[in-house]
């Protein structure tokens, strides 16, 4: 099919949607670790409720909860999807563009791809892209002094994750280590290829997420599923929906937790060490099935794509069954609600923010295309004690909807920079936001 018969497809699944009522519920029933699970429901063309991206205009930024100030931090980028803090505080900004995938068979497919690339990206993947920017704030006043090109001619970058003077980028299709100085405003040297990473053709999920183990001896990366549910066929999923654990000095790997339908912010939760991940779950039952989450990950463990969610609730489409399977899978912590799209996750260890946000977790959501009442499209802030989630999610940064339902931009990785502000890659707005304390708080010793 060429592009007019796809958008008059895509126009098609808009329309049928347009002023009808898909049942969606409460979307704050769906957050917490008890989530209301409904009725599953199944679609021959699933609700399509798009936010059209109309960017930000001059002067405007996210509103935040009380406390806080938002300022664009830097503008004019190309898809920012990753932020990474060095440790001499240089932001390195992720420019990524998705990779071109396999040949598309279905009319479905087709409508669903058109769809979800125009959402993703905000009408195309023009630009240079495929980079990570530096930026250098110098006598921290918050504005970039120095803003250059740190790598270049990347595949579709993610990760970002330094050991040493290792610097080790999860491209799309492979983990590649650089060598790196601290103060290095440009890297020139080759990469060397550490691992390859299950990539096309198909590479439904193709962003990989990366973190390195505490003590450096290891990688974590998150490789999302082919499909939505299997319906590539479980071939295609050998070593995806999965975190890889990599030796960093042999690059030989293992499946670390599999059942994941698209794991990405990968983080160590500072009080118990513990790997955490935000998945985003699977499509296509209804508007409040099912919920994306983020839970502790075990070593070992199942969490059921594309078998069962939330434990045992069987998925009825995923054939052949796997009984065994499901009565094993593991049911995450804490749901973030249907359809948010969470891509980013930081846990927050600085100061400067007001103090109840110690200890806790951001989560950047790329927000819903696939239920009537949109949601996600925010930063949320979920409060931890003891290494657990310990009470509602709350929003810390939104306006990324206008009052037309309009998407000015979509949030997806988050950071903590040096001086301890959040730092917020909007990959739609092509900005990246910083959001700062407006009476910074003073260490507690």
């Amino acid at each position: 099919m060429n592009a007019s018969i796809v958008r008059a497809l895509s126009c098609t699944a808009l329309l049928c949607l347009a002023g009808c009522n898909d049942g969606s519920g409460d979307p704050n029933a769906q957050i917490g670790p008890n989530p209301v699970l409904p009725e599953f429901q199944q679609y021959l063309m699933p609700p399509i409720h798009i936010a059209r991206i109309v960017g930000w205009k001059k002067d405007e930024a996210p509103t935040v909860a009380p406390g806080l100030q938002a300022k664009a931090f830097a503008t004019g980028l190309q898809h920012p999807r990753f932020l990474y803090v060095l440790p001499n505080g240089d932001v390195l900004v992720v420019e990524s563009k998705a990779p071109k995938g396999a040949p598309i068979k279905r009319p479905k497919e087709f409508v669903m791809g058109y769809i979800e690339s125009w959402a993703t990206s905000g009408g195309g993947d023009s630009g240079p892209g495929n980079r990570i920017t530096l930026l250098r704030d110098n006598n921290g006043d918050g504005v970039p002094d120095t803003r250059s090109v740190f790598l270049d001619h990347l595949n579709s970058p993610f990760g970002v994750a330094l050991v040493g003077n290792d610097l080790y980028v999860a491209n799309t299709d492979a983990i590649v280590r650089y060598p790196y100085t601290e103060g290095d405003t440009r890297i020139t040297a080759p990469g060397t290829v550490l691992t390859p990473l299950p990539g096309g053709p198909i590479n439904h999920h193709w962003t990989k997420s990366l973190v390195a183990s505490p003590d450096g001896s290891k990688l974590y990366a998150g490789v999302g599923s082919n499909s939505n549910i299997a319906e590539n066929g479980m071939e295609a999923e050998h070593n995806r929906a999965a975190i890889l654990e990599i030796e960093r000095s042999s690059g030989r790997w293992r499946v670390f937790a599999s059942g994941l339908r698209n794991p990405n912010g990968l983080s160590f939760e500072p009080q118990t060490g513990a790997l955490w991940t935000v998945v985003n779950e699977r499509d296509e039952i209804g508007p409040d099935l099912v919920p994306d989450y983020m839970t502790s990950v075990k070593d070992g463990g199942f969490y059921g794509w594309p078998y069962s969610y939330w434990g045992q609730h069987v998925d009825p489409r995923a054939k052949p069954e796997r009984p065994d399977l499901v009565a094993k899978a593991i049911v995450p912590d804490y749901a973030l609600s249907s359809h948010v799209a969470p891509l980013g996750m930081a846990f927050y260890a600085g100061t400067s923010l007001p103090s109840d946000y110690r200890g806790g977790a951001f989560v950047g959501e790329h927000g819903s295309w696939n239920r009537q009442a949109l949601n996600g499209y925010k930063v949320v802030f979920v409060p931890f004690a003891d290494g657990k989630p310990s009470g509602p999610a709350r929003d810390v940064v939104t306006g990324f909807l206008n009052s037309d339902n309009q998407a000015r931009g979509r949030p997806v990785g988050v950071a903590i920079d040096k001086s301890g502000a959040l730092l917020v890659a909007d990959d739609s707005g092509n900005t990246v936001w910083r959001v700062s304390a407006t009476h910074p708080q003073l260490t507690q010793r």
